[in-house]
C-alpha cells in the first residue's frame, strides 16, 4: 500500500531546515514551518509552506515534526519552553535530525519518553551538507520506534536518497558522530595536502587533475578541491559547525583520540581568527597563508 501523505512541521530554519522545508514541499508534502527569526521563512513560505507564529501552532495538526537546530540546547528549549512535547498530537512522531550527540539525544530521548510516550521519537541525524540538502539527496541516519517508520517514510524519502535504520533509539546520533569523524579527517586531508602542494609550487587544478579517477579522491573531495581551485569559501558546511561535530565525536570518545583533539585544536585556532563562518574548506587557505 502507498503510505498516505503526512502533514510535516520543520521548526528550525537554518540551510539545512528551510533546504529540507523546500524538498518536502516539492514532494507534495503539506509543511508547516517554524523559526525564531521569521524573516528566515520567506522563501519557503513563497514555496507554498505555512508559517505559523509559534511552535505550539505549528505542531498541533501535524504527522511529523522535524526539529533542525544548532545543538541539545536548542532542542530542549523548542520541546519544552517553547511547547513543543505538550502541543503535539498523540501517535505523532517527532524526528530529532539535528546533530547533538550521543549524550544529548539520550537524554532529550529520556525527556520525550518520559513526557509524551504516546510520541514516537526518531533519532535522525543526516549526512549532507548545504547542496544535497538543497537536492533532496541527504542519508539519513534513522533510530527508533518501528511503529513511527510508515508514517515518516514519506519525509524522508522526500528529504533524503536513502535512509538506513540502525535500530534503537541512539544509534542514528552514534553513526553521525563515526560519519562526522571520518569527513573531518577528509578536509584536514585535503587541507593539509593542498597546504603542502602549494608550498611544494603545485597548485589545486595539478592536484585535482593528477587524483581525478584514482582511488584516494572521493566524490566529497573532487567536489571540495574543486572550490579551493576557485577560491571559493562560502559556507557549505560552515567551519564553527564542523568543530562542533568534532567535539560531538571527542565527547564520545571519551579523550582517547588524540589526533582528532589535535585537529579540534588547529580548527578552534582558525575560528578565532574569525573564519568560522566560511566552509570548513578554509583550513586549506589558514593553513597556506
Amino acid at each position: 500500500m502507498t503510505p498516505r501523505t503526512p502533514r510535516l512541521a520543520v521548526l528550525g530554519l537554518g540551510t539545512m531546515g528551510r533546504a529540507m522545508a523546500a524538498s518536502a514541499l516539492r514532494h507534495g508534502i503539506p509543511t508547516v514551518v517554524w523559526n525564531r527569526s521569521p524573516d528566515a521563512a520567506r522563501e519557503v513560505v513563497e514555496q507554498g509552506a505555512e508559517l505559523a507564529p509559534s511552535v505550539t501552532d505549528a505542531v498541533e495538526e501535524v504527522d511529523v515534526v522535524i526539529t533542525m537546530v544548532t545543538d541539545a540546547a536548542a532542542v530542549e528549549e523548542i520541546a519544552v519552553e517553547l511547547g513543543m512535547l505538550e502541543a503535539v498530537r498523540p501517535e505523532s512522531v517527532w524526528a530529532q535530525m539535528s546533530t547533538i550527540g550521543v549524550e544529548g539525544t539520550t537524554r532529550i530521548a529520556a525527556m520525550a519518553t518520559r513526557t509524551r510516550p504516546d510520541v514516537h521519537f526518531l533519532d535522525a541525524p543526516v549526512s549532507g551538507s548545504k547542496v544535497p540538502a538543497e537536492q533532496g539527496t541527504l542519508v539519513i541516519f534513522a533510530s527508533g520506534s518501528e511503529l513511527a517508520r510508515s508514517t515518516v517514510e514519506p519525509v524522508f524519502d522526500a528529504v533524503g536518497r536513502r535512509t538506513v535504520w540502525l535500530g534503537p533509539v541512539g544509534l542514528g546520533s552514534r553513526m553521525k558522530v563515526v560519519n562526522n569523524t571520518l569527513l573531518a579527517f577528509s578536509a584536514e586531508g585535503v587541507a593539509n595536502s593542498l597546504a603542502l602542494a602549494h608550498r611544494l609550487g603545485l597548485d589545486a587544478h595539478s592536484v585535482r587533475d593528477a587524483f581525478e579517477g584514482g582511488p584516494l579522491l572521493s566524490t566529497w573531495m573532487a567536489g571540495k578541491l574543486s572550490r579551493i581551485e576557485q577560491g571559493e569559501y562560502s559556507p557549505e558546511f560552515p567551519l564553527t559547525l564542523a568543530l562542533k561535530d568534532v567535539r560531538l565525536a571527542l565527547d564520545a570518545g571519551a579523550g582517547r583520540f588524540g589526533v582528532l583533539a589535535a585537529l579540534a585544536g588547529e580548527w578552534q585556532g582558525i575560528v578565532e581568527q574569525g573564519l568560522g563562518d566560511e566552509d570548513v574548506t578554509v583550513v586549506t587557505r589558514s593553513l597556506q597563508d
